[in-house]
Formats: structure tokens, sequence, C-alpha cells
């Protein structure tokens, strides 16, 4: 055994699971301990809509909600306002605030792509026009290639028309 080694690490402690009756009884109990804070919740709420109840609690609200703020903050969090620049809150919003009348931004590699669609058709429009250089040289070759197919259907003809002759003349 090398020196400074332990006898029985961590690695090989019995574990435990536990049962899916606990987890449900857990969750049950979760369930009620939520709605009686609920129900205490809206009790508050009828007591603090009466105009006498809300005059004792105001005072009280108002001492319970800066508790509840220091809670929540801790260390030097409650001194200094700190905001995240890098944290994005996404803010959720209602029918009624999108615009849907306003143009939609799009991103710069939809803008690009756009682009490229848009030179690609205008770039077809010109060569089918016959406009572009490439077009030019397509259709010169073509000019050159029609011109040799009909040297070439001549020449076949002179010669056809030369052999009918030639057995007529027999």
């Amino acid at each position: 055994m090398p020196k400074g080694a332990k006898k029985g690490g961590h690695k090989g402690r019995m574990r435990t699971y536990t049962s899916p009756e606990e987890i449900d009884a857990q969750m049950k109990e979760e369930k009620e301990r939520k709605q009686e804070q609920n129900e205490q919740e809206q009790e508050g709420a009828v007591a603090q809509n009466d105009g006498t109840e809300e005059k004792i609690h105001g005072s009280g609200s108002e001492d319970s909600d800066d508790e509840d703020s220091q809670k929540k903050r801790g260390g030097v969090e409650g001194f200094i306002e700190i905001e995240n620049p890098n944290r994005i809150v996404l803010k959720s919003k209602k029918v009624t605030q999108i615009e849907l009348d306003e143009p939609k931004q799009l991103s710069r590699r939809e803008r690009e792509e756009l682009e490229k669609q848009k030179a690609k058709e205008r770039y077809m429009k010109m060569h089918l026009a016959g406009k572009t250089d490439q077009a030019k040289a397509d259709l010169a070759r073509l000019a050159i290639v029609r011109k040799q197919r009909e040297d070439a259907a001549r020449k076949k003809e002179e010669q056809k028309k030369s052999v009918a002759l030639g057995k007529a003349t027999k």
C-alpha cells in the first residue's frame, strides 16, 4: 500500500435511495403547503381591502417589504445597486405591444442572403437579354457552330447530288 493512502475511501459507501412512495408523500406535502400559503395570501388581500385594517397593515407592509428586499440581497448587494450588463432579462411582450406593421429587422446574414438572390436574378435577366460578357461569348459560339453545321449540311447535299448524278449517268 502506498504511503499516505487511506484505507476505505469515499467510493465504497452504501447508497440509499428514496422510494417512490416517499417522493409522492413529499410532493403532496409541498402542494398542501403551497395551497395554505395561497389561502393565507388571499385572506391577507381581503383583509387589506378593508379600510380599517388597511391603516393598521399599511405601516407594517412597508417594513416587511424592506425586510424582504434585505433578505434577498446579501453582502455588498444591499448597499450598492449593481446591474450586470451581460445579463439579459427576457421580457415577455403582450399581443397589443407587438407591432406587425413595422418592418422586421433582418440580421446581417439574412440581408446578405437576400442581396445574393437579387443579384443572381438581375444577372440572369441580363444574361437572357444577351447583355453580359458571358452571354455575348455564348451567342458568338452559337453563331459559329450554326455556320459550321450549315456548311456541313450543304456539303452533304452536294455529295448526295453528285453521287446521284454519277449513278444516273452510268
